[in-house]
Protein backbone atom coordinates (compact mmCIF):
# COMPACT_ATOMS: atom_id res chain seq x y z
CA UNK A 1 0.00 0.00 0.00
CA UNK A 2 2.79 2.60 0.83
CA UNK A 3 4.22 1.40 -2.45
CA UNK A 4 1.17 2.68 -3.80
CA UNK A 5 0.91 5.38 -2.18
CA UNK A 6 4.52 7.15 -3.18
CA UNK A 7 3.87 6.23 -6.91
CA UNK A 8 0.19 7.95 -6.69
CA UNK A 9 2.26 10.94 -5.58
CA UNK A 10 4.72 10.85 -8.28
CA UNK A 11 1.86 10.74 -10.73
CA UNK A 12 -0.08 13.80 -9.35
CA UNK A 13 3.21 15.91 -8.91
CA UNK A 14 3.50 14.94 -12.93
CA UNK A 15 -0.35 16.30 -12.97
CA UNK A 16 0.86 19.38 -11.20
CA UNK A 17 3.91 20.37 -12.96
CA UNK A 18 3.43 19.45 -16.44
CA UNK A 19 0.17 18.23 -17.63
CA UNK A 20 -1.66 20.90 -16.80
CA UNK A 21 0.43 22.93 -19.34
CA UNK A 22 -0.17 20.36 -21.85
CA UNK A 23 -3.28 19.63 -23.81
CA UNK A 24 -4.30 16.90 -25.18
CA UNK A 25 -4.86 18.90 -29.21
CA UNK A 26 -1.73 21.22 -28.75
CA UNK A 27 1.17 19.59 -30.65
CA UNK A 28 4.04 20.66 -32.49
CA UNK A 29 2.86 22.64 -34.89
CA UNK A 30 0.73 24.75 -32.70
CA UNK A 31 4.26 25.75 -30.97
CA UNK A 32 5.27 29.01 -30.82
CA UNK A 33 8.68 30.10 -29.25
CA UNK A 34 7.87 32.94 -26.17
CA UNK A 35 11.26 35.10 -25.13
CA UNK A 36 11.28 34.91 -21.27
CA UNK A 37 13.16 38.28 -20.91
CA UNK A 38 11.30 41.52 -18.28
CA UNK A 39 11.86 44.91 -18.62
CA UNK A 40 12.34 46.42 -14.98
CA UNK A 41 11.82 50.15 -14.92
CA UNK A 42 11.53 52.63 -17.79
CA UNK A 43 14.60 53.69 -20.62
CA UNK A 44 17.48 55.23 -19.44
CA UNK A 45 20.68 57.62 -20.48
CA UNK A 46 23.01 55.00 -19.35
CA UNK A 47 23.05 52.07 -17.33
CA UNK A 48 21.63 51.24 -14.22
CA UNK A 49 21.74 47.32 -13.81
CA UNK A 50 24.73 45.11 -13.41
CA UNK A 51 27.58 45.84 -15.24
CA UNK A 52 29.47 42.69 -17.10
CA UNK A 53 32.24 43.31 -14.20
CA UNK A 54 29.95 42.75 -11.39
CA UNK A 55 28.71 39.53 -13.07
CA UNK A 56 31.93 38.39 -13.40
CA UNK A 57 32.77 38.93 -9.78
CA UNK A 58 29.95 37.20 -8.66
CA UNK A 59 30.37 34.24 -11.09
CA UNK A 60 34.27 34.18 -10.84
CA UNK A 61 34.46 34.39 -14.33
CA UNK A 62 37.35 35.99 -16.06
CA UNK A 63 38.24 39.34 -17.27
CA UNK A 64 38.14 38.01 -21.17
CA UNK A 65 38.73 35.35 -22.85
CA UNK A 66 36.78 33.17 -25.45
CA UNK A 67 37.14 30.73 -28.08
CA UNK A 68 35.53 30.03 -31.36
CA UNK A 69 31.97 31.59 -31.89
CA UNK A 70 28.70 31.35 -29.68
CA UNK A 71 25.32 30.77 -31.45
CA UNK A 72 22.46 33.58 -30.70
CA UNK A 73 18.91 31.48 -32.03
CA UNK A 74 16.30 34.29 -32.23
CA UNK A 75 13.35 35.07 -34.59
CA UNK A 76 12.80 38.51 -36.64
CA UNK A 77 14.89 40.69 -37.13
CA UNK A 78 16.95 42.88 -34.88
CA UNK A 79 17.91 45.75 -37.33
CA UNK A 80 19.94 47.86 -35.33
CA UNK A 81 21.86 45.26 -32.99
CA UNK A 82 25.59 46.01 -34.13
CA UNK A 83 25.23 49.15 -33.47
CA UNK A 84 23.53 48.57 -30.26
CA UNK A 85 26.47 45.85 -29.81
CA UNK A 86 28.93 48.69 -30.84
CA UNK A 87 27.51 51.29 -28.31
CA UNK A 88 27.50 48.18 -25.26
CA UNK A 89 31.44 47.25 -26.00
CA UNK A 90 32.17 51.04 -26.13
CA UNK A 91 30.05 52.23 -22.68
CA UNK A 92 31.86 48.84 -20.68
CA UNK A 93 36.01 49.09 -22.53
CA UNK A 94 35.32 45.44 -24.41
CA UNK A 95 36.21 44.88 -27.76
CA UNK A 96 34.99 45.98 -30.72
CA UNK A 97 32.44 43.24 -32.30
CA UNK A 98 31.78 44.17 -35.50
CA UNK A 99 30.93 42.25 -38.96
CA UNK A 100 34.19 44.46 -40.27
CA UNK A 101 36.07 42.56 -37.69
CA UNK A 102 34.88 39.30 -38.20
CA UNK A 103 33.40 39.22 -34.45
CA UNK A 104 29.92 39.68 -35.51
CA UNK A 105 27.69 37.54 -38.50
CA UNK A 106 24.13 37.51 -38.92
CA UNK A 107 22.47 35.25 -40.85
CA UNK A 108 18.69 35.59 -41.79
CA UNK A 109 16.66 31.96 -42.24
CA UNK A 110 15.14 33.99 -45.43
CA UNK A 111 14.95 36.92 -47.20
CA UNK A 112 12.58 39.81 -45.90
CA UNK A 113 12.39 38.88 -42.14
CA UNK A 114 9.88 41.02 -40.55
CA UNK A 115 10.90 43.08 -36.88
CA UNK A 116 9.43 42.60 -33.76
CA UNK A 117 10.25 45.48 -30.70
CA UNK A 118 10.05 42.33 -28.22
CA UNK A 119 11.93 39.68 -30.09
CA UNK A 120 14.32 42.71 -30.54
CA UNK A 121 15.00 43.18 -26.65
CA UNK A 122 15.53 39.66 -26.10
CA UNK A 123 18.21 39.42 -29.43
CA UNK A 124 19.88 42.37 -27.75
CA UNK A 125 20.27 41.25 -24.36
CA UNK A 126 21.68 37.58 -25.55
CA UNK A 127 23.96 39.34 -28.04
CA UNK A 128 25.39 41.83 -25.84
CA UNK A 129 26.11 39.48 -23.00
CA UNK A 130 27.39 37.15 -24.88
CA UNK A 131 29.98 39.23 -25.76
CA UNK A 132 30.02 40.61 -22.26
CA UNK A 133 30.70 37.73 -21.21
CA UNK A 134 33.31 36.01 -23.22
CA UNK A 135 34.70 39.23 -25.48
CA UNK A 136 37.08 37.34 -27.38
CA UNK A 137 34.86 34.80 -29.02
CA UNK A 138 32.79 35.69 -32.47
CA UNK A 139 29.10 36.15 -31.89
CA UNK A 140 27.10 34.52 -34.88
CA UNK A 141 22.86 35.85 -35.00
CA UNK A 142 20.57 33.66 -36.25
CA UNK A 143 17.01 35.16 -36.90
CA UNK A 144 14.63 32.25 -37.72
CA UNK A 145 11.24 34.13 -40.15
CA UNK A 146 9.08 33.65 -37.23
CA UNK A 147 8.91 31.74 -33.51
CA UNK A 148 7.19 29.22 -34.65
CA UNK A 149 8.25 25.17 -33.82
CA UNK A 150 8.65 25.00 -37.50
CA UNK A 151 10.93 28.29 -38.58
CA UNK A 152 12.74 27.83 -35.32
CA UNK A 153 13.97 24.47 -35.98
CA UNK A 154 15.24 25.45 -39.40
CA UNK A 155 17.24 27.87 -37.65
CA UNK A 156 18.60 24.96 -34.99
CA UNK A 157 19.48 23.07 -37.99
CA UNK A 158 21.40 25.87 -39.26
CA UNK A 159 23.16 26.35 -36.23
CA UNK A 160 24.00 22.65 -35.96
CA UNK A 161 25.82 22.64 -39.57
CA UNK A 162 28.25 25.26 -38.06
CA UNK A 163 31.68 23.55 -37.56
CA UNK A 164 32.97 26.81 -35.96
CA UNK A 165 30.07 27.09 -32.85
CA UNK A 166 31.44 26.61 -29.67
CA UNK A 167 28.04 26.60 -28.21
CA UNK A 168 24.01 27.42 -29.03
CA UNK A 169 21.55 29.74 -26.96
CA UNK A 170 18.50 29.59 -27.20
CA UNK A 171 16.64 32.08 -25.04
CA UNK A 172 12.87 31.23 -25.81
CA UNK A 173 10.29 28.19 -25.09
CA UNK A 174 6.96 27.27 -24.50
CA UNK A 175 4.88 24.29 -23.65
CA UNK A 176 5.98 20.52 -24.13
CA UNK A 177 3.99 18.84 -26.92
CA UNK A 178 4.21 14.65 -28.08
CA UNK A 179 6.52 14.83 -30.62
CA UNK A 180 9.46 16.53 -28.89
CA UNK A 181 11.23 13.49 -27.98
CA UNK A 182 11.49 12.87 -31.70
CA UNK A 183 13.34 16.26 -32.02
CA UNK A 184 15.89 15.48 -30.04
CA UNK A 185 18.20 14.90 -32.47
CA UNK A 186 18.23 18.53 -33.87
CA UNK A 187 20.47 19.47 -30.50
CA UNK A 188 23.61 17.60 -32.02
CA UNK A 189 25.73 19.62 -33.56
CA UNK A 190 28.44 19.00 -36.29
CA UNK A 191 31.30 20.58 -34.00
CA UNK A 192 30.13 19.04 -30.74
CA UNK A 193 28.66 22.47 -29.25
CA UNK A 194 26.26 22.44 -26.46
CA UNK A 195 22.54 23.69 -26.97
CA UNK A 196 21.28 26.04 -23.79
CA UNK A 197 17.33 26.77 -23.57
CA UNK A 198 16.30 28.93 -20.58
CA UNK A 199 13.60 27.46 -18.64
CA UNK A 200 10.79 29.74 -18.43
CA UNK A 201 9.67 32.39 -16.57
CA UNK A 202 6.07 31.50 -15.50
CA UNK A 203 6.93 29.87 -12.45
CA UNK A 204 7.20 25.43 -11.36
CA UNK A 205 6.36 23.84 -15.12
CA UNK A 206 8.16 22.24 -17.51
CA UNK A 207 9.32 24.00 -21.16
CA UNK A 208 11.04 23.00 -24.44
CA UNK A 209 13.60 22.87 -25.73
CA UNK A 210 15.08 22.86 -22.29
CA UNK A 211 13.57 19.54 -21.46
CA UNK A 212 15.01 17.92 -23.78
CA UNK A 213 18.06 15.50 -22.75
CA UNK A 214 20.22 17.08 -25.33
CA UNK A 215 19.95 20.67 -24.39
CA UNK A 216 21.55 22.20 -21.20
CA UNK A 217 18.33 23.65 -19.30
CA UNK A 218 19.02 27.19 -17.30
CA UNK A 219 16.96 28.26 -14.29
CA UNK A 220 16.87 31.30 -12.71
CA UNK A 221 17.90 33.58 -9.12
CA UNK A 222 17.82 36.10 -7.27
CA UNK A 223 20.89 37.99 -6.15
CA UNK A 224 21.34 40.48 -3.65
CA UNK A 225 23.55 43.18 -2.25
CA UNK A 226 25.10 44.49 0.47
CA UNK A 227 26.02 48.15 0.88
CA UNK A 228 28.42 49.54 -1.74
CA UNK A 229 27.06 47.03 -4.02
CA UNK A 230 29.21 43.83 -2.70
CA UNK A 231 27.44 40.63 -3.44
CA UNK A 232 25.80 39.33 -0.44
CA UNK A 233 23.89 35.96 -1.47
CA UNK A 234 22.25 34.39 -4.27
CA UNK A 235 18.18 32.17 -3.68
CA UNK A 236 15.75 30.82 -6.18
CA UNK A 237 13.85 32.99 -8.09
CA UNK A 238 10.36 32.88 -7.87
CA UNK A 239 9.51 32.83 -11.57
CA UNK A 240 12.15 30.72 -12.59
CA UNK A 241 10.61 27.65 -14.42
CA UNK A 242 11.28 24.07 -13.77
CA UNK A 243 9.42 20.89 -12.86
CA UNK A 244 9.28 16.81 -14.57
CA UNK A 245 9.05 16.35 -18.40
CA UNK A 246 5.74 14.53 -19.34
CA UNK A 247 7.13 13.03 -22.72
CA UNK A 248 11.23 13.26 -21.83
CA UNK A 249 12.26 10.10 -19.93
CA UNK A 250 15.12 10.52 -17.37
CA UNK A 251 18.62 10.50 -19.05
CA UNK A 252 21.62 8.74 -18.23
CA UNK A 253 23.33 11.29 -16.26
CA UNK A 254 20.37 12.40 -14.03
CA UNK A 255 19.85 8.39 -13.88
CA UNK A 256 23.88 8.22 -12.08
CA UNK A 257 22.91 11.31 -10.03
CA UNK A 258 19.32 9.80 -8.55
CA UNK A 259 17.28 12.92 -8.86
CA UNK A 260 14.55 12.47 -5.91
CA UNK A 261 11.27 12.28 -7.19
CA UNK A 262 11.53 12.34 -10.86
CA UNK A 263 9.76 9.10 -11.16
CA UNK A 264 11.89 8.17 -14.37
CA UNK A 265 11.16 11.17 -15.99
CA UNK A 266 13.83 14.40 -17.03
CA UNK A 267 13.94 16.71 -14.57
CA UNK A 268 14.60 20.60 -15.15
CA UNK A 269 16.49 22.96 -15.13
CA UNK A 270 20.26 21.62 -15.12
CA UNK A 271 21.84 25.05 -13.71
CA UNK A 272 21.20 28.05 -12.80
CA UNK A 273 21.73 31.82 -13.42
CA UNK A 274 20.68 35.25 -12.30
CA UNK A 275 17.20 36.11 -13.97
CA UNK A 276 15.44 38.35 -11.54
CA UNK A 277 15.14 41.75 -13.20
CA UNK A 278 15.13 43.59 -9.98
CA UNK A 279 19.22 42.50 -9.85
CA UNK A 280 18.78 43.17 -13.40
CA UNK A 281 21.21 43.23 -16.65
CA UNK A 282 22.40 46.15 -18.37
CA UNK A 283 21.73 46.44 -22.39
CA UNK A 284 21.91 49.50 -24.56
CA UNK A 285 18.95 49.11 -27.41
CA UNK A 286 18.24 51.97 -29.93
CA UNK A 287 20.22 54.17 -28.33
CA UNK A 288 18.52 53.87 -24.75
CA UNK A 289 19.32 51.92 -21.25
CA UNK A 290 17.64 49.55 -19.85
CA UNK A 291 17.33 47.09 -16.95
CA UNK A 292 16.30 43.18 -17.59
CA UNK A 293 15.85 39.99 -16.62
CA UNK A 294 14.75 36.54 -17.11
CA UNK A 295 15.68 32.88 -17.82
CA UNK A 296 16.57 34.13 -21.11
CA UNK A 297 19.29 35.85 -19.89
CA UNK A 298 21.26 32.53 -18.39
CA UNK A 299 21.30 30.63 -21.49
CA UNK A 300 23.54 33.12 -23.46
CA UNK A 301 25.48 33.57 -20.58
CA UNK A 302 26.07 29.78 -19.92
CA UNK A 303 26.98 29.59 -23.63
CA UNK A 304 29.79 32.31 -23.26
CA UNK A 305 31.19 30.15 -19.74
CA UNK A 306 31.91 26.96 -22.45
CA UNK A 307 33.07 29.34 -24.69
CA UNK A 308 35.88 30.39 -22.04
CA UNK A 309 36.58 26.90 -20.41
CA UNK A 310 36.63 23.66 -22.16
CA UNK A 311 33.41 23.22 -23.12
CA UNK A 312 30.68 22.11 -21.05
CA UNK A 313 27.90 18.80 -21.44
CA UNK A 314 25.16 17.93 -18.52
CA UNK A 315 27.15 14.87 -17.97
CA UNK A 316 30.44 16.95 -16.68
CA UNK A 317 27.64 19.10 -15.02
CA UNK A 318 26.20 16.14 -13.14
CA UNK A 319 29.89 14.01 -12.79
CA UNK A 320 30.81 17.39 -10.80
CA UNK A 321 28.21 18.31 -8.79
CA UNK A 322 28.81 14.27 -7.28
CA UNK A 323 32.34 15.53 -6.90
CA UNK A 324 33.46 15.55 -2.93
CA UNK A 325 34.66 19.31 -3.73
CA UNK A 326 31.83 20.08 -5.72
CA UNK A 327 31.78 23.85 -4.19
CA UNK A 328 34.28 24.83 -6.51
CA UNK A 329 31.67 24.27 -9.48
CA UNK A 330 28.62 25.59 -8.22
CA UNK A 331 27.06 27.73 -5.53
CA UNK A 332 24.83 25.63 -4.53
CA UNK A 333 20.83 27.89 -4.08
CA UNK A 334 19.40 26.27 -1.10
CA UNK A 335 16.40 28.48 -0.51
CA UNK A 336 13.53 30.20 -2.39
CA UNK A 337 10.58 28.75 -4.17
CA UNK A 338 8.54 29.49 -7.00
CA UNK A 339 5.13 28.20 -6.42
CA UNK A 340 3.32 26.52 -3.88
CA UNK A 341 3.93 22.36 -5.05
CA UNK A 342 6.12 22.02 -2.02
CA UNK A 343 8.87 19.74 -2.59
CA UNK A 344 9.03 20.26 -6.67
CA UNK A 345 8.90 23.87 -6.14
CA UNK A 346 11.30 24.75 -3.32
CA UNK A 347 14.81 25.46 -3.82
CA UNK A 348 17.03 23.05 -1.65
CA UNK A 349 20.60 21.32 -1.26
CA UNK A 350 22.12 19.81 -4.30
CA UNK A 351 19.34 19.23 -7.11
CA UNK A 352 16.37 21.15 -6.88
CA UNK A 353 13.37 21.61 -9.56
CA UNK A 354 14.21 25.76 -9.80
CA UNK A 355 18.06 26.08 -10.00
CA UNK A 356 19.27 22.92 -10.91
CA UNK A 357 22.36 21.96 -9.60
CA UNK A 358 23.50 25.28 -9.28
CA UNK A 359 25.09 28.06 -10.36
CA UNK A 360 28.57 28.55 -11.69
CA UNK A 361 31.49 29.36 -9.63
CA UNK A 362 34.22 28.60 -12.64
CA UNK A 363 34.38 27.82 -16.58
CA UNK A 364 36.26 24.83 -15.91
CA UNK A 365 33.38 22.03 -15.96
Amino acid sequence: MKKILILFGIFLAFIFLSSSEVEASYHFSNFKGKTPIHIYGSAMTKPNGLTPAQVKNIYNLPATGGKGTIVIIGAYDDQNIEKDLNAFSNQFNLPSCTTTNGCFEKHKMGSGVKSDSGWASETTLDVEWAHAIAPNAKILLVEAITPSGANLLKAIDYASSRSDATAISMSWGGKEFPEETSLDSHFKSISSAPFFASSGDSGAGASWPASSPSVIGVGGTTVSFKAGGIFNKETAWSGSGGGVSVYEKQPDFQNGYLIPKAGGMRAIPDVSYDADPTSGFSIIKNGKWYVVGGTSAGAPQWAAIASLGSGVENSQLYSDKTDTNNAKYFRDIVSGSNGNCKYYCDARKHYDYITGLGSPLTVNF
